[in-house]
């Protein structure tokens, strides 16, 4: 078992390039895109009916409800791959793709991110009773004057430099990976393993990548989750197109 490496170090015009490429993609096929963001928006949804919480938990499992969902990202991967290979788009062939990952190597991914993002919910949980104490016990659902004092502040500060770490840390393993899984025949250790060096040889691309995943993702999910229906899948195809581009095919001579 081993990573695969790139030839081809990635600049912020190929993350310009890959942006530009996916935002096409979206307009070539925009139904699809609307529908497989669908499954994060309903999810959403679901997650403010059913009620999350106080305002804290319903804050960090609403940012962590999109990495759960790798069917759908896969979904919006095979109309890039087909777009990329003027292959038609092809409804129920698309759809047998993501069906038939199930049998793959996705579902372990699926499995690795779940427990990742539990165990950060629970984190999250220790390090407000570790900070709050005594005051963890108040109903701060109707105030959120506990967090304006001195340990509130520390605790929001604790919580987002940790919480930061480890959503790079899943960045890390999934920038490629998940792409990967569905292009090539590679178990997800391998495409995870792969991703994490793909990372580590363009931080400062990737980071960038990061970053510009976090801001749109977050702006897109203040009105009711809406923005999602459009930065989702032009997040997704981004994805793809970046992902060419960092192990761009054996053979394949290297992306302009």
């Amino acid at each position: 078992m081993q990573t695969e490496r790139s030839d081809h170090p990635l600049t912020r015009e190929d993350l310009a390039t890959a942006l530009r490429r996916g935002w096409a993609d979206f307009r070539a096929a925009p139904l699809y895109g609307i529908l497989f963001a669908g499954v994060y928006v309903v999810a959403g949804w679901a997650l403010i009916g059913l009620g999350a919480g106080h305002v804290a938990w319903t804050l960090a499992l609403s940012l962590g409800f999109p990495l759960i969902a790798p069917f759908a990202a896969v979904g919006l991967y095979e109309v890039s791959r087909r777009l990329e290979a003027g292959t038609p788009l092809n409804g129920g062939e698309i759809f047998g793709v993501v069906i038939a990952e199930k049998d793959r190597q996705i579902p372990w991914a699926g499995a690795i991110i779940v427990i990742y993002f539990l165990f950060w919910t629970f984190l999250a949980h220790m390090l407000f009773a570790l900070f709050m104490g005594p005051s963890a016990l108040t109903n701060i659902s109707t105030s959120w004057d506990v967090f304006l004092t001195p340990t509130g502040v520390a605790m929001i500060v604790a919580e987002l430099i940790v919480g930061g770490i480890l959503a790079f840390l899943l960045f890390g393993l999934t920038a490629v990976s998940l792409p990967m899984m569905l292009d090539r025949e590679v178990d997800f250790v391998t495409a995870m393993l792969t991703s994490l060096a793909t990372v580590r040889a363009n931080l400062m691309v990737m980071t960038l990548w990061a970053a510009v995943i976090a801001i749109t993702v977050f702006a897109a999910m203040l009105p009711a989750f809406l923005g999602l229906f459009v930065v989702l899948p032009v997040l997704g195809h981004t994805t793809w197109h970046l992902y060419r581009l960092a192990l761009p095919p054996a053979g394949a001579a290297s992306p302009a």
